[in-house]
C-alpha cells in the first residue's frame, strides 16, 4: 500500500459527514431555481447548495439579457420583490453588422419574432443570483459558498450518493499546512450537477453514464466581458445592441460583441468567439480588445472607465447536444446540461426552468419514498417542455454558421428559423465537429499582429485580470494538469504554436523559450479565472480543469 493509498484512507475516515435530501453543485441561476422550487412544494426538504465562488454571484459572469419567462413562474411577482432583474427593462434593440470602419443595423422585421427583446430585461446575472440566494435561504436552503464540491460519492449499486468537498489547507507538494481540514461528505437522496458549462464532475457524470452516447458534441464560445462607468451623455438604460462581423471576419472566424446600458450609469460590454475557429494563432482576447477600437463602438466608451473584466466559456451546442440528463441518483441542469439558445444569447431562463422541473421530479421521487434511482420523468419533462419547443427551432443556426460562415451561415440559419417558426421546417439536424479537432497546424498560417492596447479603449490582459479581483492561495496544489508534458512540448507547442498562449483570457499559460535549454511550460494558476477555455480548445485534450481551493478564482462584481 502506497503512502498516498494510506492518507486517502486516512482522510477519508477523518472527514465528517451531513445527510440532506438534495445536495446541489452550483449557486447559478439553474441551481438556486432548483433549491427554490424544492422548498415551495415541500418546506420540510433538507436541501444543501454548494458554491466554489467565495459568494454567491462571485464566478458568475454573463451579459446578461434576460427573458423573465422562468422568473414568471418561479416568482410570479418577483417585480415588486426588489429583484435587481426588474430594474432595466430593455427599451431598443439593435442588430450591427461590422465592417472595418462602418456597421448596417440588420432590421428587426427579418428576424423571427422569438429574437426580438421586448419585455426582457438587462441586468448583472451576479447580482441576480445573489438575490435568488436571499429567497432561498429565506426558505431554509442551506448555501455553502467557498466549498467546490471536488468528488462524487456512490453507493454499493453504482449510484450517486452524494459529493465529497475540496480539502482546504494542501501545500503544493501536496503535504498538509498547519490549517489542513479535510472536505466533508454530503450525503444526499439525489445529486443535481449545476456547475455551469464544461463542469470537471458533470465531465465525469457524462463518462461513467454515458450520457453522450445519443447526442452530438458539446461546442462552445469564449464570452469575455468587461464593465464601464459611461459618459451620461452616451448613456441610454435598457439599450441593448448585438454586434457580428468585423474583426473576426478578418480571420475566418465567428462570432460577435454585445453593448448593454445597464443600472448606474454602467454598460456591459462583451465579445463571444467560438471555439471552433481553425486558425492557431486567433486571440479572442485581442480580438474584442481591437473590437472596442470600431468607431462605434469606441464612441460609446470614449470618456468612460473600464471597472470590471472577466471570462467564461458558453454552451452553443443547441438542442442537439443536450445530452441524457437523468441517471441514478443525479441529473444534470443549467449550463451543466447545456440549454442555451445560441441566436437569442440567452439561457438564465432555459437553466432556470431545468432546475424547476428537476425539483419537481425529485419532491415526486422523494414523497413516494424513493431515493438514489433514475428521474426519468425529468429527462422527459424537459423534453416536452417549452425549453425543447424554444431550442428545436433554432437547432440548425449555430451549425449552419459554422459550417457556412457568417454571411452565408447567417443567412441559411435565418432561413431555417423562420421556417421552422412557420412549421414548415425541414427534417434535418446539423451535427457539430469537437471545437478541439477543428485547431489546424500552425505552419499553414501567418501569425496575426495584433495592435498594442492603448491603456484607454484597450488593455493587456494582466491588466484586466487584476479588474476580475482574482484571487488563489499561492501555496495549493496547481489545479491545471498537464497529462503528459512531453506531449504538450511536441504538439501544442511544435505543431499548432502554442495556442494555449493565445486563447486564454488570463495569460495563465507561457512557453518559456531560452537558447540551449527546452521549452518548459510554465502555468501561472493564480491568474485563472475558470473559464473553462483550456479544457476545451487543447488540441490533445492534455489539459484538465480541477477545482482549487475553496474561494479562489474571481471575485466579480456586479457582473
Amino acid at each position: 500500500m502506497t503512502k498516498l493509498t494510506r492518507r486517502k484512507e486516512r482522510d477519508m475516515s477523518e472527514r465528517e459527514s451531513m445527510p440532506c435530501d438534495v445536495v446541489i453543485i452550483g449557486g447559478g441561476p439553474a441551481g438556486l431555481s432548483a433549491a427554490i422550487r424544492l422548498k415551495q412544494i415541500n418546506e420540510d426538504l433538507e436541501v444543501v447548495v454548494l458554491e466554489k465562488g467565495s459568494e454567491i454571484g462571485a464566478h458568475i459572469l454573463s451579459g446578461a439579457v434576460v427573458d423573465p419567462k422562468a422568473m414568471n413562474e418561479l416568482f410570479p411577482d418577483w417585480r415588486n420583490m426588489d429583484c435587481p432583474l426588474a430594474e432595466t427593462p430593455v427599451t431598443e434593440n439593435h442588430h450591427w453588422v461590422l465592417s472595418e470602419g462602418g456597421k448596417s443595423d440588420l432590421p428587426e422585421f427579418l428576424l423571427p419574432p422569438f429574437m426580438s427583446n421586448d419585455g426582457n430585461y438587462t441586468a448583472s446575472l451576479g447580482n441576480t443570483c445573489r438575490w435568488l440566494a436571499e429567497q432561498a435561504e429565506g426558505l431554509g436552503v442551506m448555501v455553502f459558498p467557498g466549498f467546490p464540491a471536488a468528488e462524487v460519492l456512490f453507493d454499493e449499486k453504482g449510484a450517486v450518493s452524494g459529493v465529497v468537498t475540496q480539502d482546504m489547507g494542501i501545500a503544493e507538494d501536496g503535504s498538509h499546512k498547519g490549517d489542513y481540514q479535510p472536505g466533508m461528505e454530503i450525503h444526499a437522496k439525489y445529486t443535481l450537477f449545476a456547475e455551469g458549462a464544461r463542469g470537471n464532475l458533470t465531465k465525469k457524470m457524462k463518462a461513467k453514464f454515458d450520457l453522450e452516447a445519443d447526442c452530438e458534441p458539446q461546442v462552445y464560445g469564449l464570452g469575455i466581458k468587461e464593465l464601464w462607468d459611461v459618459d451620461p451623455e452616451v448613456y441610454e438604460q435598457g439599450k441593448v445592441i448585438h454586434t457580428q462581423g468585423w474583426p473576426l471576419s478578418e480571420t475566418g472566424t465567428w462570432g460577435g460583441g454585445f453593448i448593454y446600458h445597464q443600472a448606474n450609469g454602467q454598460v456591459a460590454l462583451g465579445f463571444v468567439t467560438a471555439l471552433d475557429y481553425k486558425n492557431p494563432y486567433v486571440s479572442p482576447y485581442q480580438e474584442f480588445q481591437r473590437w472596442k477600437h470600431h468607431p462605434e463602438v469606441a464612441a460609446i466608451l470614449k470618456g468612460g472607465k473600464r471597472v470590471a473584466y472577466g471570462a467564461r466559456v458558453i454552451n452553443e451546442g443547441g438542442w442537439q447536444s443536450v445530452p441524457k440528463l437523468a441517471f441514478p441518483g443525479g441529473a444534470l441542469i443549467g449550463c451543466s446540461a447545456g440549454f442555451v439558445n445560441v441566436p437569442r444569447i440567452k439561457g438564465t431562463h432555459t437553466a432556470m426552468k431545468s432546475g424547476m422541473l428537476a425539483a419537481e421530479s425529485i419532491a415526486a421521487a422523494i414523497a413516494a419514498g424513493h431515493e438514489h434511482t433514475e428521474l426519468m420523468d425529468y429527462d422527459a419533462a424537459v423534453r416536452d417542455s417549452w425549453i425543447a419547443t424554444e431550442l428545436q427551432k433554432v437547432k440548425n443556426a449555430q451549425p449552419a454558421v459554422a459550417k457556412y460562415g457568417e454571411d452565408l451561415g447567417t443567412v441559411l440559419a435565418g432561413i431555417d428559423m423562420w421556417m421552422r417558426t412557420l412549421k414548415i421546417g425541414l427534417p434535418i439536424t446539423m451535427k457539430h465537429h469537437r471545437d478541439h479537432e477543428m485547431l489546424q497546424r500552425a505552419d499553414l498560417y501567418a501569425p496575426i499582429k495584433y495592435p498594442k492596447p492603448d491603456g484607454t479603449l484597450s488593455f493587456d490582459r494582466l491588466t484586466n485580470v487584476s479588474f476580475s479581483y482574482t484571487n488563489h492561495a499561492e501555496d495549493q496544489p496547481v489545479h491545471l494538469k498537464v497529462c503528459d508534458r512531453e506531449l504538450q512540448r511536441e504538439s501544442e507547442l511544435e505543431v499548432y504554436g502554442g495556442p494555449s498562449t493565445r486563447y486564454c483570457p488570463a495569460g495563465v499559460y507561457e512557453w518559456i523559450i531560452e537558447e540551449g535549454a527546452e521549452p518548459k511550460f510554465q502555468i501561472n494558476s493564480q491568474n485563472c479565472v475558470h473559464c473553462k477555455t483550456c479544457d476545451i480548445k487543447d488540441p490533445n485534450q492534455n489539459i484538465e480543469w480541477t477545482t482549487p481551493e475553496g474561494g479562489g478564482g474571481p471575485n466579480y462584481p456586479n457582473m
